[in-house]
């Protein structure tokens, strides 16, 4: 059986996991992800077959990113083809699953690739091998051919949602600050690219500074810092027409440190007037601002938390930077971070469960995370730099900005497992900072 997607304009994928999904309640192929040492899950994916001549290039492609983003979490191994005993040669054909137990692959990916007037479908399979049964309906589903890429990262959300029992974050972008230049005189842009630096495209030129980009939770607008009229202010820019507007523009302030609620409406940032730097809260539509927070203190990175009624921030009012957790609409905030060193760019996981931050303690910085009590404090990096984390959509994994010592150190992008394992280098063509990522592309 199979579940058909078709576009309903260029691309139209919606999501792929089926309702009642065999795998979440009784399949018994399931990686259970814990903070103890995991043993990657051992998976063959076969080269999709080409259904005609005008696929054959795709469906190698669209099977390396497949193998590419359930490797690249550290929870699966790819099983290479030079130990394959039987190939797949008809996406119909019955599985051969002797074969496939024989070299102790435990799931198996198969997939089907049909090119026609510049239109592309693709097809696939997950079986769990040692129980020799399918997991879940077939998929199908079709778009331009030059979304092939995001068609492979479907796929594979869908096999590693299937065998984790999670969310998959695989089709999804990151807007950052590409950097060129030298150190203190660095030339900096927004881009924005695949969650795996590929197709990577810019929304601004180089022509003045800008910090700190942050995506609705639809995806289709970025907030971000400008200096383009020579002093911190916010902006809004719509990603496809990448036509942008100024937000909270009060005379005689600077704002900056923007974030979008998580309905898209509204804006919290920090708002410095007079030296006193505050946290505030604009409705998009009404232009309508309050301010939430009034003390002497700096106070800014505010973050809200999924269900929107609460904001974690950064506040210097204890005598240096801690993360202290208050209402949306403001009030006496909870501090949670109490441990040695400096907290700083707190942001709240999607999940609710957890909250991400800067950490600045005896000459080291460190992304950590913590409960949204603070309580089970862990750093999972330590560097001469690390700072800025952001979420993936499903929670697993954060993405964050590294620089090296030295003068001629470039800042680039990493990213690490909640565990704190599989830290690893985001690829850019150049110096990149400040990652900012979307959720799940519909």
């Amino acid at each position: 059986m199979f579940r058909t997607i078709l576009p309903a304009a260029v691309l139209a994928l919606v999501s792929l996991i089926p309702a009642g999904a065999v795998l979440a309640q009784n399949a018994p192929l399931r990686l259970e992800i814990t903070e103890g040492v995991i043993e990657p899950l051992p998976y063959a994916v076969p080269g999709f077959i080409a259904e005609n001549a005008e696929a054959a290039q795709y469906a190698a492609d669209i099977t390396r990113v497949i193998a590419d983003d359930l490797s690249g979490t550290g929870l699966f191994r790819e099983i290479p083809s030079s130990a394959y005993i039987s190939g797949v040669s008809s996406f119909d054909a019955p599985v051969a699953y002797a074969d496939w137990k024989a070299i102790n692959a435990q799931a198996l990916i198969t997939g089907a690739v049909q090119v026609s007037g510049g239109k592309i479908s693709v097809k696939f399979r997950l079986y769990d091998v040692f129980s020799g049964q399918q997991l879940g309906d077939g998929l199908q589903f079709a778009a331009s051919t030059g979304s092939w890429r995001r068609m492979a990262h479907k796929v594979a959300d869908a096999a590693y949602s299937r065998i984790t029992g999670e969310g998959g974050y695989f089709d999804s972008r990151v807007v950052f600050v590409a950097e060129a230049g030298a150190k203190n005189a660095r030339q900096k842009r927004l881009g924005i690219m695949d969650y795996d630096g590929a197709n990577v495209q810019y929304l601004t030129d180089s022509s003045t500074i800008v910090l700190a980009p942050r995506f609705s939770p639809s995806g289709d607008r970025v907030l971000y810092t400008t200096f383009e009229t020579g002093f911190p202010r916010i902006k809004m820019i719509d990603v496809a027409s990448v036509t942008g507007r100024f937000l909270a523009d009060q005379p005689g302030t600077m704002t900056f440190a923007p974030r979008f609620s998580p309905d898209g409406s509204r804006v919290v940032y920090s708002l410095e007037q007079g030296g006193n730097t505050d946290i505030w809260i604009m409705d998009i539509a009404s232009g309508q601002a309050q301010r939430l927070t009034n003390t002497p203190a700096i106070e800014t990175a505010p973050s809200f938390s999924p269900d929107g009624s609460k904001i974690v921030f950064e506040s210097d009012r204890s005598g240096g930077p801690q993360l202290y957790v208050m209402g949306v609409n403001g009030g006496e905030p909870v501090r949670i971070s109490f441990g040695e060193g400096r907290y700083d760019t707190p942001v709240w996981s999607p999940r609710g469960d957890m909250i991400a931050f800067t950490k600045q303690h005896a000459g080291r910085f460190h992304i950590g995370v913590m409960r949204t009590d603070g309580s089970e404090e862990r750093l999972l990096t330590a560097s001469f730099l690390d700072e800025g984390p952001t979420w993936a959509p499903n929670g697993r994994v954060i993405m964050f900005t590294r620089e090296s010592a030295g003068a001629g150190g470039a800042p680039g992008l990493y990213s690490v497992d909640i565990s704190g394992r599989n830290l690893k280098q985001v690829p850019t063509a150049g110096a990149a900072s400040d990652p900012a990522w979307s959720p799940l592309l519909p």
